[in-house]
């Protein structure tokens, strides 16, 4: 199995999902500002969409799409703290947060924050929404160690790949106690650190 990946992107997910699962995986390192594999081959001929993460199964077919591709490695892995079984209410509930990661954050921050050329004006609004978002987030690790309780899930490694983000562009988590609280938690997860030395975000 190969998981294409960029450093930091939201393929983070999915890498840091397959080492809690205990699942191997090939990484394959993807430049995204130029959309080439190391071997200076377009990734555009692996995956139309140019973008990250793609999961290569041993049969030889590809998937995409960070929720998809954590609910598929969760029920491969049989690990139901790190993903209830089908038709239960703990499954629901990562289900829930996996979705308001993807749409309220994910898509929040991306393409937005990450382009230059983005009006002064967007950049405003984005910032707003994603301190609105933020603020609860907050509001809810200040009572639980994770999204959904005590239990580390998918959708916890879906929400610290993305909010880690701060971290590149400058956005200050000091007004969220509990939130900075909670990606320090997860990062210091082993799974998790070896996921971060991995893509070289930090040092072994």
């Amino acid at each position: 199995m190969k998981l294409y990946y960029s450093p930091g992107a939201c393929s983070l997910s999915t890498h840091i999902v397959a080492r809690e699962a205990g699942i191997a995986v090939d990484l394959v390192k993807v430049d995204l500002l130029k959309h080439l594999l190391d071997d200076g081959s377009d990734y555009h001929a692996v995956n139309p969409r140019g973008y990250v993460p793609l999961l290569e199964l041993d049969d030889g077919s590809r998937h995409g799409e960070a929720g998809a591709l954590l609910q598929y490695l969760g029920d491969l892995s049989g690990n139901t703290t790190l993903l209830p079984k089908p038709g239960t209410r703990e499954r629901f509930e990562v289900i829930q947060w996996i979705t308001f990661v993807g749409t309220e954050l994910h898509k929040t921050f991306s393409p937005w924050l990450w382009h230059k050329e983005t009006a002064d004006s967007t950049v405003k609004a984005v910032r707003t929404k994603l301190a609105a978002r933020f603020t609860e987030l907050d509001q809810r690790l200040a009572t639980r160690a994770h999204l959904t309780g005590d239990a580390f899930t998918v959708a916890d490694a879906y929400a610290f790949a993305i909010v880690n983000w701060c971290n590149f562009l400058g956005i200050s988590l000091k007004p969220y106690p509990s939130l900075a609280a909670y990606l320090e938690r997860v990062a210091a997860r082993p799974k998790v650190r070896e996921a971060l030395v991995a893509e070289g975000l930090v040092k072994a």
